[in-house]
């Protein structure tokens, strides 16, 4: 019981916390002006002429039959930095992926639509990709997201937008943010009361998922994406809290201990944090749901349920309750002879774990690791481990599949697991 209690209260304080800030849903809705030290972020001319751009999204979606046969096309094989970043460019790129998708046989792309609190798209919200021209925040001159779902659609597969919702920077990428990043916007103006909006991490940057605001402009940013776009999911992957310490986020949760009082009893900062998320989440499928209640919304956590936890990501709800999800993905990037977590215990463990029967169960499969020394090197033989893996998710009765990533489905050394497991999600 006490199990229990700590996985389904976070949940019903995320529901709480998220009524309660409904009278926020206007924070950044639509353009915004800078008035030094208000918190919000203007619309400048470097994110795109908005006036031109139709309110209803362009566009059928695309329905599929049978399971779900998806590739991941991650921001780098989006990069324009070998190109000379013009529109025809971008359009060969993007065709090119959608070709080698089609030969594969498969159904649907994921595609990376924001990846570091910045946009493929002109958006009311964030900067443009640096992806595009090399800078954040430099309008590439065309609305690259209009084409991808066009495109896409066209060649009769769906579209699921990846969205990094709390990712900034990390790594060293983008190298530079734009003047107009809410991160500089909010770190540089004369509010002190806003610091705490964004947060670091080494060298990291994020948004931090405890400020309403923050959560709303999150919320919102997804909302753009639905209304404009003829997208078919928005798809979130595995990125929530990066670390368990707790000088992390140690500002913001004494704030929240400080309003108990004396004598109060605040959540842990673990539970703390999980009902951020849960807020968050539950947030962004209600406004998916009122601008088109068609459009999916998925979630791709950690294969590892304990790591999930760690990071706020509260799967056990989002499997089980209405109003978190549509679909789950877990990254399942193992093979059947990895010492620790075996493919065949993990993909038990999730089938177990989605007992809500609205939501879909696809397992993702790491391509990536195929040819090469991972995991102690169990990823060089048989060449028929990825089949063995669909064979296996079928047999559970899991809805799909998704490969990471699109850069492998051509690469020399994944040939032979390829070949085999296409032509065993073909049949």
């Amino acid at each position: 019981m006490v199990h229990l209690m700590k996985r389904v209260f976070p949940s019903i304080l995320a529901f709480l916390l998220l009524v309660g800030s409904v009278s926020l849903s206007a924070f950044l809705n639509g353009k915004q002006v800078y008035a030094k030290g208000d918190g919000t972020v203007h619309t400048t001319s470097s994110m795109g002429d908005r006036q031109n751009q139709p309110d209803d999204p362009k566009g059928e979606l695309v329905s599929i039959e049978g399971e779900m046969r998806a590739v991941w096309v991650p921001f780098m094989s989006l990069d324009m930095k070998d190109t000379d970043h013009s529109q025809q460019a971008f359009q060969m790129k993007f065709d090119n992926i959608i070709a080698q998708a089609k030969e594969c046989g498969l159904n649907t792309l994921v595609v990376h639509v924001r990846s570091h609190g910045d946009a493929m798209y002109p958006s009311d919200y964030y900067p443009w990709s640096h992806l595009l021209t090399g800078t954040q925040g430099q309008d590439p001159g065309f609305d690259p997201l209009q084409y991808m779902v066009e495109a896409t659609h066209k060649a009769g597969m769906q579209f699921h937008a990846w969205v990094n919702p709390l990712r900034i920077q990390v790594n060293g990428s983008p190298a530079v943010l734009s003047q107009d990043n809410p991160y500089i916007v909010w770190r540089n103006d004369e509010n002190p009361s806003n610091d705490q909006w964004v947060l670091d991490y080494n060298e990291d940057k994020y948004y931090n998922p405890a400020i309403p605001k923050v959560r709303q402009q999150i919320i919102d940013g997804v909302k753009e994406i639905v209304a404009k776009y003829a997208v078919d999911a928005i798809h979130f992957d595995d990125y929530f809290y990066p670390t368990t310490d707790a000088a992390y986020d140690q500002a913001s949760y004494n704030e929240y201990v400080a309003q108990f009082g004396e004598g109060g009893k605040p959540l842990s900062l673990a539970d703390w944090r999980t009902t951020n998320i849960n807020t968050l989440i539950s947030g962004v499928y209600s406004a998916i749901k009122a601008v088109n209640p068609q459009v999916q919304f998925g979630i791709s956590p950690q294969g590892n349920i304990s790591n999930d936890i760690g990071m706020g990501a509260d799967v056990y709800s989002w499997g089980s309750a209405k109003g978190y999800v549509d679909y789950l993905c877990p990254q399942l990037y193992v093979n059947f002879e990895h010492p620790l977590l075996p493919f065949n215990k993990m993909a038990d463990d999730w089938r177990a774990l989605v007992t809500n029967s609205n939501i879909k169960l696809y397992f993702g499969l790491g391509v990536y690791k195929v040819g090469s020394d991972a995991d102690n090197g169990t990823w060089n033989s048989d060449g028929d481990i990825l089949k063995k893996q669909v064979e296996y998710g079928r047999d559970k009765g899991c809805d799909g599949f998704m490969l990471y990533s699109w850069d492998y489905l051509k690469a020399p050394q994944t040939q032979t697991e390829i070949s085999n497991v296409i032509e065993i999600l073909n049949q």
